[in-house]
């Protein structure tokens, strides 16, 4: 494997991000969309990431985006202090240490941004995702119960969480 970089993303980041992204969402078992949204759409998520501070750092590999992982406030004001946690990682990346090392900077910098808390939604068969959060503190809230239905497939999602 080539040496990889874990860096803060940058508004050139956003075509790689989008490339990265539409691959794992089109894999249609690990994300909770399909496939990437419009460019267009990409680029503001990554401009208001950048603009807001919110925690996204980017895996780069040669220079290329070939994983994400970021952390963005839920919406209401009264959930202020919790973030929501999005990853996602090319297949030739996985299982080599770099999903670790992505998460962990990204909950440090949730911790520096000033989220308390930490949540996500994974698929109850993506065991691998599961152990990683386990690893790195998260615990498991709860279970959605046919949350997710693709190609016709109802699956539940688990909801874990970590204070930080």
């Amino acid at each position: 494997m080539s040496t990889v970089d874990i860096v803060p993303i940058r508004e050139e980041h956003a075509e790689g991000f989008h490339r990265t992204l539409d691959i794992v969402a089109r894999e249609r078992r690990y994300l909770s969309f399909l496939e990437a949204p419009p460019i267009e759409m990409t680029r503001a998520f990554v401009r208001d990431n950048i603009d807001r501070g919110f925690p996204q750092l980017v895996a780069l590999g040669d220079g290329e985006v070939v994983g994400w992982c970021d952390v963005r406030p839920k919406a209401r004001p009264i959930h202020a202090h919790v973030g929501v946690l999005g990853m996602g990682l090319l297949p030739a990346f996985r299982g080599q240490g770099l999903g670790l090392k992505l998460i962990r900077q990204a909950l440090a910098a949730s911790k520096q941004f000033g989220f308390r808390r930490v949540e996500l939604t994974v698929r109850v068969e993506n065991a691998n995702a599961v152990a990683l959060y386990r690893k790195v503190g998260f615990e498991l809230e709860g279970r959605l119960r046919d949350d997710v239905c693709v190609d016709g497939v109802y699956g539940d999602l688990l909801v874990m969480g970590v204070l930080l």
